[in-house]
């Protein structure tokens, strides 16, 4: 029963990550139908500038862990709306169902041979804020920075929530989301609303990456796994649903824990997968998305 609850924290940690990836696919998603298929790669470079700053990489200054989460912050946001003016933006204009796919797409790849250029191809052990004695729970080992992931990723997801619902910004977000069009037509400059959407989207990718750091390598490939299991994780839950990305980060992160120690690591990414499977044949929208009727 002890490693059971082993297994099942580890996998809530590694589900919050991908909770919050997968809330940035959904912030895009509202605002303008489109994906970021680099959310990834925000993760991955967010995760290596923190590293830069807290580690002494390339002669950088040592940096306080809290102090360097903010500056990480800002970058993804930046990051996120480079690739929005870059990638999808023009898609949009020229109503390309396609374009913005492979554009996000080639941006994710140039993104990591940048940071292959800069911080190598190995992979680099970044310095934890906590120390990293275990305390129990229940007779389980648990690390104090697997508790700061939980409640970052919650409180990212919390924070942005409050953003869309209390302040004059967030409910023009909230408006573009509903009805892109008449929000235009009521003055909402739907295109800054759109960056903005993605720059939000990288910021929490980017904050993720400092998060998930401390307990595993970092490196220039990190991304591209979390990315792809955090949008199967969006698709899972709903992309309309910001319960449902918390849902199946869970559900994704306790699969994969639990199937990589009771039957093979070289199986763990299967259930989540097969779960993938089985939701788009019985409830495409997702366990808790909602099926959108599309009047011709």
């Amino acid at each position: 029963m002890d490693i059971v609850l082993q297994l099942v924290f580890s996998g809530i940690a590694l589900g919050m990550i991908y909770a919050v990836i997968a809330f940035g696919y959904q912030l895009t998603f509202a605002t303008s139908g489109t994906l970021n298929f680099g959310q990834g790669e925000a993760l991955m470079l967010g995760a290596l500038v923190g590293l830069s700053l807290v580690g002494n990489i390339h002669g950088g200054p040592y940096m306080s862990y809290w102090l360097m989460i903010p500056i990480v912050i800002v970058f993804g946001a930046l990051q996120g709306a480079v690739v929005e003016w870059i990638g999808v933006r023009p898609a949009i204009k020229i109503k390309s169902e396609f374009g913005w796919i492979m554009s996000t797409i080639a941006l994710a790849i140039i993104f990591k041979n940048v940071a292959e250029n800069i911080w190598g191809k190995d992979d680099l052990t970044f310095p934890t804020p906590l120390p990293a004695t275990p305390f129990q729970v229940f007779g389980a080992n648990v690390q104090p920075m697997q508790i700061v992931v939980v409640l970052g990723a919650l409180a990212m997801m919390l924070a942005v929530e409050l953003f869309n619902r209390k302040s004059i910004y967030g409910k023009a977000v909230v408006a573009t989301s509903n009805d892109r069009d008449a929000a235009g037509l009521m003055g909402i400059n739907t295109s800054m609303v759109i960056t903005f959407s993605y720059a939000l989207s990288s910021a929490t990718a980017a904050f993720a990456g400092v998060l998930v750091a401390p307990l595993t390598l970092t490196g220039a490939t990190m991304g591209t796994a979390l990315g792809l299991k955090a949008f199967a994780v969006a698709i899972i839950g709903g992309l309309t649903s910001g319960m449902g990305a918390i849902v199946g980060g869970l559900i994704l992160g306790v699969a994969e824990t639990l199937t990589g120690f009771y039957i093979s690591t070289g199986y763990k990414e299967v259930p989540g997968l097969l779960l993938l499977l089985l939701v788009l044949a019985v409830k495409p929208a997702g366990l808790f998305g909602k099926t959108a009727i599309k009047k011709v």
